[in-house]
């Protein structure tokens, strides 16, 4: 095949699906960490418990995800993947305006009334970066692809930044949730320019060919095997996100630290992932692999962990420092996302694409759940080192022992 020049290689990568694709990520990330980042302060203001009421509302949103990921990703793979870029992003968006108005809601069960907004939140949310993915994955040169999905990730992923930012500016955990939903609603339009993918063209019309059958990943040994191992590798990610930074607080009185604010941990977190992600897909493209890119960055961010949890990490700056750091490790999201990609057949493919990250993203709860229960014997430090031994043992094993998809041609079936 011919080599593409310099000019067309940046037409690829910039043009209109990766665009608009890291735009709705970026969308997607505002609204999703959202709840995390303003939890204290909402939940105070609403006469709720920060720990208890937020936990249950955290794990509420992320089984939206886990629910909506399955959704959304049979959609995909039926009627397109424009179909969930569009139907997603109103859902959340719709979702995230209502939240901010809670203040005016009922104040009886009120957990309720928060905890089944994230949820419907949860279920738009997922659908986002598995159509995007798929959709730019099938849209490339396969030379191209894994760069262009990191720029897909390492753009979308600033909006947590802009979060955070956004937060502070506003000066109202109420006037943020407008704003994500209002962007959402904005980004709707910019979709309309957007083309289906051709590969997924080539079979919409094909009666012979199952498409989105999510249970023929559990009746095909080998099929499972991928879909199983593909997960596994992702959990390190909300494993440091879900944990480290969200609960960020609760490290604080073991450290000797006076307080941690959760919101800023995220927050410079996600400036690591951005970078991290962007970083990712050149690391990828010049090793000519995605298991040893995923791989260096998951022992990189391993060791990050170690010297947070055990190495005099003392005051409220160096946490976030380290933060940072497990940002850059972790920033392997887009990569781990086109490695399920490519993994699967087009008529399956959206299927694990966006279920993939949000099985990942829906064991948080479990995470946080085993994280809770060790507390009763452990320390806070001890507990997160306990989780983080199972999650990175995983992880490290899925990496080393999954296909190589490096230059896969993606136009075949499963």
């Amino acid at each position: 095949m011919q080599e593409l020049s310099m000019s067309s290689k940046l037409k690829y990568i910039f043009s209109i699906p990766v665009i608009i694709s890291a735009l709705g990520y970026f969308v997607d990330i505002y609204d999703l960490l959202l709840f995390g980042i303003v939890r204290i302060p909402s939940l105070k203001a609403l006469g709720l418990n920060p720990d208890v009421d937020g936990t249950f509302i955290l794990n509420c949103q992320m089984i939206g995800l886990l629910i909506g990921g399955v959704f959304w990703g049979i959609f995909g793979d039926k009627k397109g993947r424009l179909s969930v870029l569009f139907g997603s992003i109103l859902v959340y968006s719709l979702a995230n305006i209502a939240c901010g108005f809670l203040p005016y809601f009922p104040k009886e069960h009120l957990v309720y009334q928060y905890a089944g907004l994230r949820f419907i939140a949860g279920i738009g949310l997922a659908g986002e970066l598995g159509a995007g993915i798929t959709l730019v994955s099938e849209s490339l040169p396969k030379s191209l692809r894994a760069i262009g999905t990191s720029v897909v990730a390492g753009f979308g992923l600033m909006g947590a930044v802009v979060a955070q930012l956004t937060v502070e500016l506003a000066g109202s955990w109420n006037i943020s949730y407008i704003i994500g939903g209002v962007l959402g609603i904005m980004l709707l339009f910019l979709r309309i320019s957007v083309s289906e993918s051709g590969i997924y063209k080539n079979i919409e019309h094909k009666t012979t060919v199952s498409k989105g059958n999510f249970l023929s990943f559990f009746t095909n040994k080998d099929r499972f095997i991928r879909y199983i191992k593909c997960i596994a590798v992702g959990l390190p990610t909300w494993y440091c996100i879900g944990i480290l930074a969200v609960l960020a607080n609760q490290f604080a009185p073991e450290m000797g630290i006076k307080e941690i604010n959760p919101g800023k941990a995220i927050m410079w977190g996600y400036v690591g992932i951005s970078i991290g992600d962007l970083m990712s897909g050149f690391i990828s493209h010049l090793l000519k692999s995605r298991k040893m890119a995923i791989f260096y960055m998951l022992a990189f961010t391993l060791v990050g962990v170690v010297i947070m949890l055990f190495g005099n990490t003392n005051t409220e700056t160096k946490y976030y420092i380290f933060c940072v750091w497990l940002g850059l490790g972790t920033g392997y999201w887009a990569m781990f996302v086109t490695l399920a990609a490519e993994q699967f057949g087009t008529n399956i493919r959206n299927t694990a694409t966006t279920t993939v990250p949000n099985m990942v993203r829906g064991l948080v709860p479990v995470m946080i759940l085993a994280f809770d229960l060790l507390k009763h014997n452990f320390t806070v430090i001890i507990s997160a080192a306990i989780v983080g031994l199972v999650v990175f043992g995983l992880a490290f094993y899925s990496a080393i022992t999954i296909s190589e998809t490096h230059n896969k041609d993606l136009e075949f079936t499963e």
